[in-house]
């Protein structure tokens, strides 16, 4: 016993011992630290995600129930009603959500691969002081569903980087496969996200993502998409939940919108903004980040968006494609997104430099990676 306890106290020494390495070993035993964290922290986020996926997360049956309860009462239809709610057609797979009141699942419908989508809240009861489940539909804020799905079936028939939209059943919708994205690990949970310094998400987010040459090619795919967005043949769109969330991506790295709900008809977030009672900027907010100036002595919303959609992209792929980027790439890459995020949404400056600085931003990428296997 005697002797175990030398050889352990031996062991425990062994890396303070002096010698000509010494000065390295500090430098170890804090990569050591930081990698036991890693793994207390990844293992502790893979608990949360499949038990929080569970109970607050997941909730499609329940989406499920309130949607069928409504279809057999007459008040809601769709394509999909009867497949959904009589037939039993519509398959409930993986939850793939990331926030409580939007319910994302992965399914298959008519043997394919589809993707559902369900928005519920909580919302107080007035004839009874208890808090329930109801359904609604976070992003048409300020349209009608029914003017949504008109705007969205149109809009999507032109759309490469749109997820086609197969059918629909009231608040609920199916769109095509589920493609790859953020949700698999670079979104992370809202209490953990909360706790971790900023440079730790971002290394979260390199290690999870694609190799640099593939985030360049998706990040080509968005920036075509922010460009059939501006001037298209129904009007401009705005995109109004600019997040990691929605940069999805197909098997081939072909950029897909995770959730096309977040775009918005340009005349619909006019209509909601401008004449809007405000005190403060933060008030003139369609979606989550589509902020209108506030006129604080008028104490009205104006109707010009603060950003338009590519300097919120760049903010975006700033953090997306910077950290392993090429050398020889790094300095201009960097120089052309800081140029970009200082975009205003003011008409006179977006028509001047809008087509221009998506145009550097593309031929700058697209010349690092064509002609290789990554393009």
């Amino acid at each position: 016993m005697r002797r175990l306890r030398r050889l352990a106290h031996l062991v425990l020494l062994c890396p303070f011992a002096k010698g000509p390495q010494q000065g390295r070993l500090p430098g170890l035993r804090v990569r050591y630290a930081l990698l036991i964290w890693l793994g207390i922290f990844a293992g502790s986020w893979m608990v949360y995600v499949h038990y929080s996926s569970y109970s607050e997360l997941c909730r499609g049956h329940v989406c499920q129930v309130m949607i069928c309860d409504q279809y057999h009462k007459g008040i809601i239809s769709g394509s999909i009603c009867r497949d959904l709610c009589e037939l039993n057609r519509v398959e409930w797979r993986t939850c793939l959500s990331s926030a409580p009141e939007w319910q994302v699942y992965s399914g298959l419908w008519q043997d394919k691969e589809v993707t559902i989508k369900c928005g519920i809240k909580e919302s107080l009861n007035p004839q009874t002081p208890r808090r329930e489940l109801v359904l609604f539909d976070k992003p048409t804020r300020g349209t009608s569903i029914k003017e949504f799905r008109e705007m969205t079936l149109s809009f999507l028939k032109e759309k490469e980087h749109a997820s086609q939209l197969l059918g629909y059943c009231g608040d609920l919708y199916l769109t095509e496969g589920t493609p790859h994205g953020s949700w698999h690990g670079t979104t992370l949970p809202p209490a953990l996200h909360a706790m971790l310094p900023s440079a730790l998400h971002r290394a979260i987010q390199q290690w999870f993502s694609p190799a640099w040459p593939w985030r360049a090619k998706i990040a080509i795919g968005l920036l075509e998409f922010v460009e059939e967005l501006f001037h298209g043949a129904y009007g401009s769109f705005y995109m109004c939940e600019t997040t990691l969330a929605n940069v999805a991506y197909t098997a081939t790295y072909d950029f897909k919108m995770a959730d096309l709900q977040q775009v918005a008809p340009e005349a619909t977030v006019r209509r909601f903004l401008q004449g809007r009672h405000c005190e403060q900027s933060s008030d003139c907010t369609y979606g989550r980040d589509c902020r209108a100036p506030c006129d604080r002595l008028m104490r009205q919303c104006k109707g010009d968006l603060i950003q338009p959609n590519l300097a919120k992209v760049c903010e975006l792929l700033r953090d997306y494609l910077l950290p392993g980027a090429p050398a020889d790439l790094s300095e201009e890459l960097g120089k052309q997104l800081r140029t970009c995020t200082t975009l205003s949404g003011l008409a006179s400056q977006v028509e001047a430099h809008h087509s221009l600085v998506l145009s550097h931003l593309k031929t700058l990428l697209w010349k690092k990676i064509s002609n290789t296997k990554y393009s």
